[in-house]
């Protein structure tokens, strides 16, 4: 995809989003996820069985993750172990949020393009401090309604797309079909490539250079089904990237354009079976980022309900 076909598509995406958001536009993609699509969503809870999306957070430095996560106990101390009495266990815990490995969830404040967040909003009204508009607190409360997961490597017969490959529109009909489901208004979306699956098969390799991800035109798909998140197996972009001069596109339509919040590295390889044995892939999905205040976003743990 070429620049200018890209910018073609960014403006009319946007358009059409803020045409569809109207007077609901803060909230972005959200304004799609209305409390009776919620009460709907109760009614794919059939089996009383949930499947955690995230993958168990990275401590270990590698190829995709050099800055792991930070645990470090803090108690009890050595003497303490040995001593009678109350003591308690104590632990610090710290994190590079945007990285390639852990899953995690982009605040609608996380793409500066040309100057601005989404909706028109100055860019620097992200500060040192924090951001002071369209932070993780706009989904405090949790984000909760029907998930649907398309697998894309069931779809062409492989245990995993190949870094670099891309998923277009036309896969995601193809994988509605094949699965018997259909993405509608509200919806939290999941593509999986298979990006997991690979990396434990494989070994890690550097992510930001060569993944598997959407194609720009995927979000025709969604803006056409009124899509509300997206969830990913990778990082949703695909590297090298698919269009000329722009390293994120995918980030930057879904979040700068429609207001579409990311999740990121999720984990699909239990949720997969599960689907298959229940015979839908449709699923009450409950997500609560960590309420941080003026956070770009949250580590987080997408939780399936069957």
């Amino acid at each position: 995809m070429t620049a200018h076909q890209f910018r073609a598509l960014y403006e009319r995406l946007r358009r059409e989003a803020a045409r569809s958001a109207g007077d609901d536009e803060a909230r972005g993609a959200l304004c799609h996820l209305t409390p009776d699509r919620v009460v709907a969503a109760v009614a794919e809870v059939r089996l009383g069985h949930t499947v955690s999306l995230s993958a168990p957070i990275e401590t270990v430095a590698g190829p995709d993750d050099p800055e792991p996560a930070v645990h470090r106990m803090t108690g009890p101390g050595p003497g303490d172990l040995r001593a009678e009495g109350l003591h308690f266990a104590t632990d610090r815990f710290a994190m590079n949020v945007h990285g390639d490995a852990d899953s995690h969830l982009d605040a609608l404040c996380h793409v500066v393009f040309d100057g601005e967040l989404y909706g028109g909003v100055p860019a620097t009204s992200v500060t040192a401090e924090g951001a002071r508009a369209l932070s993780v607190g706009l989904v405090g409360n949790g984000i909760v309604g029907r998930g649907v997961l398309l697998d894309i490597p069931r779809l062409r017969g492989v245990p995993w797309l190949e870094p670099g490959d891309q998923v277009t529109a036309d896969d995601l009909t193809a994988a509605e079909t094949a699965q018997g489901v259909r993405v509608g208004p509200g919806d939290l979306l999941f593509v999986r490539v298979g990006h997991r699956l690979r990396r434990t098969r494989l070994g890690p390799w550097n992510a930001a250079t060569a993944r598997a991800g959407l194609h720009p035109d995927a979000l025709d798909f969604l803006a056409a089904r009124q899509v509300a998140v997206l969830g990913g197996d990778g990082n949703n972009d695909s590297a090298p990237s698919a269009v000329e001069g722009i390293a994120f596109p995918v980030h930057v339509l879904a979040i700068h354009a429609m207001g579409i919040h990311l999740m990121d590295y999720l984990r699909f390889e239990e949720l997969v079976p599960a689907c298959a044995r229940a015979g839908r892939w449709s699923f009450l999905c409950v997500v609560a980022p960590l309420r941080l205040p003026g956070a770009t976003g949250s580590p987080v743990n997408p939780i399936a309900v069957l």
